[in-house]
């Protein structure tokens, strides 16, 4: 069951809005998984690092016109959270064999949306993954551009606290070597 994934792995996380992602949930229930559940909900994303952590793959959102992680809402066939985070960065990376480092969620981060969106907050539970970066790449429906960076020239127009995000989690993740 998806509920019981997502409680084990907010469960698992250290990151400091575990409370917060955990009170949401539990007040929720079965809604706060799905868009149709309300204006907030959870979403799955991942930062996709090349294996140095010197180079994110990003994507250029369409209607938030901002680049961003790859990510988006949990669907029926998703097992778990690790499992939409991965469809949803094959899915808007073009990268068929991209996996996930492991199935620990490396970064929470509720957003509110403006603009475009029909939803008002996505409670965002982020994977990681590790990929060449001569991979092929090519944007999905959702994107306008998919493209890689390298941390120390980030593109203008990023989604507010990207920078500080992809500094975390790539630190967290060259500490687990």
């Amino acid at each position: 069951m998806l509920l019981d994934d997502v409680n084990a792995a907010l469960a698992a996380t250290t990151d400091p809005q575990r409370d917060r992602f955990t009170l949401f949930v539990e007040e929720r229930g079965e809604a706060a998984l799905w868009r149709e559940g309300g204006p907030e909900h959870l979403t799955a994303s991942c930062f996709v690092f090349s294996p140095d952590l010197a180079s994110v793959l990003l994507c250029l959102h369409r209607k938030g016109r901002f680049w961003v992680q790859l990510g988006g809402h949990l669907e029926p066939g998703d097992e778990t959270l690790a499992d939409a985070a991965r469809r949803e960065a094959r899915e808007e990376s073009g990268i068929a064999e991209l996996d996930l480092l492991d199935a620990a969620a490396a970064d929470l981060d509720r957003h509110e949306l403006n603009g475009g969106f029909s939803c008002a907050a996505h409670w965002d539970v982020g994977f990681v993954a590790l990929v060449d970066p001569t991979a092929t790449t090519a944007a999905s429906d959702e994107s306008d551009d998919v493209r890689w960076f390298t941390l120390d020239a980030l593109p203008e127009g990023l989604a507010p606290g990207l920078p500080a995000r992809l500094t975390a989690v790539g630190a967290a993740v060259a500490r687990r070597d």
